[in-house]
């Protein structure tokens, strides 16, 4: 377990089959399945690496998880967290993925919720966010455009309700949410749903297999 006892999250991510995912990015000569399964797979493993995060739970149709995640991330060594896989037999929706993962957990402990859509985050900056966490019964991280949620939070013994979907930082907010004061250009903001978005997280660096993949 990484860190001391107050800061090891529990971090469920969500992740659509890649043929589903996606679906409003087409990058020119980019395979939208194969992009869609490439950010997703560098969220998890930027997640696995961070040092306040004790499991990774993703949760997916999909098939090949977590197969090849550590072998393909020369520059980092293997994954400091665990990475456990709850299967759907069908997706049932983003909420409903995140209710499965989070009824796998004890409530005991400190859980999170990212979305599996941050192609360049840092290790470092979910760190950052969830230092900031601690001090929050329930906490917060916006995107880039203010709307939407990234990161949801729940220290030990408080209940983790998701409401993503538009206008979700809103919802959360008004579920007793509070925003993290996490910076603008932290890489935890950027999530990724067009080709703006891809190119606003090119210029934050990519991670590994999205950048190998856009060549």
């Amino acid at each position: 377990m990484n860190g001391d006892a107050g800061f090891a999250w529990h971090v469920v991510i969500p992740v659509k089959p890649p043929a589903r995912g996606k679906s409003r990015l087409e990058a020119p000569g980019v395979d939208r399945a194969a992009l869609a399964d490439a950010i997703a797979r560098d969220t998890v493993d930027a997640v696995a690496h961070a040092s306040r995060v004790a499991e990774v739970v993703v949760v997916t149709a999909a098939s090949g998880w977590p197969e090849g995640l550590a072998d393909s991330t020369p520059a980092r060594a293997r994954p400091s967290a665990p990475i456990r896989v709850v299967r759907e037999s069908e997706p049932a929706g983003l909420n409903a993925a995140i209710r499965r993962g989070l009824a796998t957990i004890d409530r005991v402990l400190p859980r999170a919720v990212l979305l599996g859509d941050l192609p360049a985050l840092r290790p470092a900056d979910l760190d950052a966010a969830l230092a900031l966490a601690g001090a929050a019964r329930l906490g917060l991280v916006a995107d880039a455009e203010g709307a939407g949620s990234t990161l949801i939070t729940a220290r030990a013994g408080t209940a983790l309700v998701p409401a993503f979907g538009a206008d979700s930082a809103a919802a959360h907010r008004a579920a007793g949410h509070v925003d993290l004061g996490v910076a603008q250009e932290s890489t935890l903001r950027r999530d990724v749903d067009t080709v703006e978005q891809l190119r606003a997280a090119a210029a934050l660096g990519l991670g590994s297999r999205t950048a190998t993949l856009l060549g």
